[in-house]
């Protein structure tokens, strides 16, 4: 993991928890074949949490908090 990407990403999101959650899903759909959101050169060995924290970095990726019921909060 870079940690640049990662101090860049905590910018982003601030809230440990969601920044971990939303990144570690986007890398699982990374994984499963989803195209990225960043121009990614296919020469460099680049992790899919890299790609994801670059994805959330950059601001192409948000990472919100979903609500399951809303008539629960």
């Amino acid at each position: 993991m870079n940690d640049k990407l990662l101090e860049e990403a905590k910018i982003k999101v601030p809230d440990r928890r969601m920044l971990i959650n939303g990144a570690s899903k986007r890398a699982a759909e990374l994984a499963r074949g989803a195209r990225p959101l960043v121009p990614v050169n296919p020469q460099d060995e680049v992790s899919f949490l890299d790609i994801a924290l670059r994805e959330i970095a950059e601001g192409k990726l948000e990472v919100t908090l979903r609500v399951a019921d809303p008539a629960a909060v």
